[in-house]
């Protein structure tokens, strides 16, 4: 029997990576191949030249591929943007069966009352993320085998525009791949770099990526808050290329390479030489200068997690800090700016977890943390319940047993299917809606 192998998918606004992966037999993931190339087609997360993105997509497949000797056929892809919206909703239902236990199929009837509920317009659900839920007057995080009648819980909705995942969806589809699942590129960044005893204690993910900072806190192993600012690395970039008088490319190699988050290590007489236009001599960059401006940009975004911390209401249920990902957490020092503004412990979250063999070197590197958690997506839960929310099959009535010999079989039995999963009965609800509103793929 051939091993499953997924392939994420990241369109983000500096690159587009495409990762394959397959679980061994010890759980680690092994890494076949990798492609990357830069992304012109994105702007803060968002497609806005979709031929552009194809190109590049195509371009990263096929690199991927070859790397693997795997023919990629589907991927799991993210997304991200600043109009990316999470909010919280309540639900409920009573059960007509009292004094008998919760079942799967009445949290997914509740879940399923949520996906029909309308949102704001132009926008569609991406993702449904339960929180507690209450059965009759009791508190649980996972109300199956609890006895009761009525059913409450709260859910994150997670939102995102129709246009988005449409253009996301089209880039796929044109480049001849099949779209098997739309992850939030937060979620999956969680998923690369963060341990359970972080998410049970209280965190919040910060993935810096080129057009925006996503955040995402999880507590008690359960996702609680999800927020996308449009501020990140390209806006440092943009300031360095205007403060030093550099192309855009030497901006972005001398703040990966050479910039500091603080100021303070960096030697007033350091410098960092860049090659002149047209035949002029080398320009000289003093560190100094840059640390001062990457300094000055990071703060900015650091009290702006800071204050969506705050405003999440978690602000004091965070043991565990804050874990930093994404391509502007290679930079230096970054964690220590974060600790200084924030007065929490800061790391840098690398997707270095439960790796097997192939591309290692990935897992050293946060730029690749979303990439690698889409691959991860495809072998776990976001939400760890779901793997408990299995509908055990109800054993048919054994009907009379024929007299004379037994008929021949023509076949092996069919094994019962588990019932598909809230996230995975909500993306299939998002796709019928899509395909309702966008008809024939001819038409583009």
């Amino acid at each position: 029997m051939d091993e499953k192998v997924v392939v994420g998918l990241d369109i983000g606004s500096t690159k587009v990576c495409a990762v394959v992966g397959r679980m061994n037999a010890n759980g680690a993931l092994d890494l076949l191949g990798v492609g990357r190339a830069e992304s012109t087609g994105v702007t803060q997360g968002m497609v806005l030249n979709v031929a552009k993105t194809i190109e590049a997509v195509n371009k990263v497949v096929e690199t991927a591929g070859n790397q693997s000797n795997y023919d990629i056929g589907s991927v799991i892809a993210g997304i991200a943007g600043p109009h990316i919206q999470g909010f919280r909703k309540r639900g409920s239902l009573t059960r007509d069966t009292p004094g008998s236990e919760v079942l799967v199929r009445d949290v997914e009837r509740l879940s399923d009352d949520i996906l029909r509920e309308p949102v704001a317009p132009g926008n569609s659900i991406l993702h449904l993320l339960p929180q507690e839920y209450r059965v009759d007057n009791w508190d649980t995080s996972d109300p199956v085998g609890v006895t009761g009648m009525r059913l409450q819980a709260d859910f994150q909705v997670i939102t995102s525009p129709s246009i988005g995942i449409d253009n996301i969806r089209k880039c796929v589809e044109r480049a001849s791949l099949e779209l098997d699942e739309l992850v939030l590129s937060p979620l999956a960044s969680a998923m690369a770099t963060l341990t359970d005893d972080e998410k049970e204690a209280g965190v919040a993910l910060v993935d810096i990526g080129g057009g925006t900072t996503d955040v995402v806190i999880f507590h008690k192993n359960i996702v609680r808050h999800v927020a996308v600012l449009p501020f990140a690395g390209n806006i440092i970039t943009s300031d360095i290329q205007q403060g030093c008088n550099v192309l855009s490319n030497q901006a972005e190699t001398l703040k990966i390479k050479f910039g500091s988050a603080l100021q303070g290590p960096v030697g007033l007489h350091e410098v960092v030489s860049v090659p002149g236009m047209m035949g002029r001599p080398p320009k000289d960059i003093s560190r100094k200068n840059l640390a001062i401006i990457i300094e000055q940009r990071l703060k900015e975004i650091a009290a702006l997690v800071c204050g969506e911390i705050v405003r999440s209401g978690y602000d004091k249920k965070l043991s565990a800090g804050i874990v930093l990902t994404g391509g502007t957490a290679q930079c230096d020092h970054v964690d220590a700016l974060f600790s200084l503004v924030s007065g929490r412990d800061v790391r840098i979250g690398y997707p270095n977890q439960q790796f097997g063999k192939g591309q290692t070197d990935l897992a050293n590197n946060p730029a690749y943390a979303t990439a690698i958690g889409l691959v991860w997506r495809g072998f776990r839960s976001i939400d760890s319940r779901e793997d408990l929310h299995v509908a055990p099959s109800v054993p048919e009535p054994t009907p009379p047993r024929p007299v004379g010999p037994r008929p021949p079989a023509y076949g092996p039995e069919p094994r019962p299917q588990p019932r598909p999963s809230i996230l995975g009965r909500g993306f299939k609800f998002l796709r019928s809606v899509l395909n309702d509103d966008l008809g024939d793929k001819d038409r583009y």
